[in-house]
């Protein structure tokens, strides 16, 4: 650009910069690294067009945090284009993959997708267990936040159809308020194995929305967790932990469900501590 030769960094420079600093540094999985350190340095974009679904979402993680979403959003062929023209940034990102790849301290294993039949592919949903995810990047991942989609969801929870798959975005700390000791929560971990949630404020037992939640088991639909313990923290927004898919317990109540959750795989101790608020 213009920029380059006077030294001043770019537009895109700027742009791609803040990016880094703001939407990056929660990435855990030391798969998912060291697949963007491997891609980030061949020679030539990839082309949008020729890859496979499981890819094309891996980039669009990506480039939801590096450019933003909603107006914001660059389509993805213009934004792989635009970040292998900023070499420099690039050499940036792959060294700051390989920095937080080091600060890895915890296994992210792939997602184990229940109702998936012998020799049938699991979704192309890149996202593991125990990683940390912003919500845009849970969006992408579904193959919900696109070229002709570029604002993620809003709302606590959604359903994909296409993997018929409830997510929930759970924050434990509802407000900015400081919290009190008697204050109630009304999402957290009960024991490892155990969540306890409430649903929107509206959902009644008898509803589609109820109903798929008490019977997903018997009518192969799955409920997968993302907790966090606030919104913001030093004036970051906090990422969410995928606790990985869980299955219905029992609840108590409507408008809104209190529903127990047992997960499919425990919480880790080290996360468990923040989750488990006192009740």
């Amino acid at each position: 650009g213009a920029g380059a030769a006077s030294g001043e960094p770019s537009d895109d420079e700027k742009r791609l910069g803040r990016g880094i600093a703001g939407g990056l540094l929660h990435l855990d999985d030391p798969e998912r690294l060291r697949w963007l350190v491997d891609q980030l340095q061949r020679p030539v974009a990839p082309d949008p067009a020729g890859l496979d679904p499981w890819a094309e979402r891996r980039w669009r993680m990506l480039m939801t945090q590096l450019w933003g979403s909603g107006r914001q959003h660059v389509p993805l062929a213009e934004a792989l284009v635009r970040l292998w023209a900023a070499a420099e940034l690039r050499a940036e990102l792959v060294e700051l993959f390989e920095l937080l790849l080091e600060r890895t301290t915890h296994l992210v294993a792939p997602l184990a997708w229940p109702f998936v039949a012998d020799g049938e592919p699991a979704p192309p949903v890149p996202l593991g267990l125990h990683g940390r995810y912003s919500r845009a990047e849970v969006f992408a991942a579904f193959g919900l936040l696109n070229d002709t989609r570029p604002f993620p969801g809003r709302e606590g929870v959604f359903f994909d159809e296409a993997t018929r798959c409830d997510v929930f975005f759970i924050t434990l700390k509802k407000s900015e308020r400081l919290f009190s000791p008697t204050t109630r929560y009304n999402d957290y971990a009960i024991s490892p194995w155990e969540f306890h949630w409430e649903s929107q404020s509206l959902t009644r037992e008898a509803s589609p929305t109820g109903q798929r939640y008490i019977h997903h088991v018997e009518r192969g639909s799955r409920v997968l967790l993302f907790v966090r313990e606030e919104n913001r923290r030093g004036g970051v927004t906090l990422p969410f932990l995928g606790l990985g898919f869980a299955e219905y317990v029992s609840h108590e109540g409507e408008r809104p469900m209190a529903i127990r959750w047992r997960l499919q795989r425990a919480i880790p101790g080290g996360f468990y501590t923040e989750l488990a608020v006192a009740v």
